[in-house]
């Protein structure tokens, strides 16, 4: 096999994706253990962080997840005393998701979080920042080829 080889391992978009993942997931257990907190986790920190209250269905849509993936993560912050789950008052289906004080005292924390990760990997932020812009393209060219709506994607 050459480098010319179309079905090259090392050539796959898909594998590099699912490496680097994997590596940045890990990456992010040192900066996140001393908050207690996991990656998934974080991320849904993230975005509360930022709407400050979300019923869980807007939240999986901000994620690309499914609601039963995050139900597990939310109980766990809610153990946790960093998130309050209720239903909504004017629909009873609606699970609403809210930050304790102690959550909301962690985001001042967590705004450490992207320098110290740019430390770690070693990269100028102007190249984090383009494959950021490169990632949330193929996220949408993505959802795009399965003909799902790109509306509220990664964009920050």
């Amino acid at each position: 096999m050459t480098s010319h080889d179309p079905l090259a391992l090392e050539r796959q978009v898909c594998f590099a994706l699912t490496v680097a993942s994997r590596g940045i997931v890990a990456a992010y257990k040192p900066v996140l253990d001393p908050m207690g907190i996991t990656h998934p986790q974080y991320l849904v920190l993230l975005a509360l962080w930022e709407h400050r209250s979300l019923d869980l269905r807007t939240l999986a849509e901000l994620l690309h997840q499914e609601a039963s993936t995050l139900s597990p993560l939310i109980k766990r912050l809610e153990a946790q005393g960093l998130a309050h789950r209720s239903r909504s008052t004017t629909d009873e289906r609606r699970l609403e998701i809210t930050l304790t004080e102690a959550g909301e005292a962690l985001r001042a924390e967590a705004e450490q979080v992207p320098a110290r990760m740019a430390e770690r990997l070693g990269m100028p932020a102007s190249e984090l920042q383009e494959l950021h812009r490169s990632m949330v393209r193929l996220i949408e060219a993505s959802r795009a080829s399965l003909g799902v709506d790109g509306g509220s994607g990664p964009h920050s």
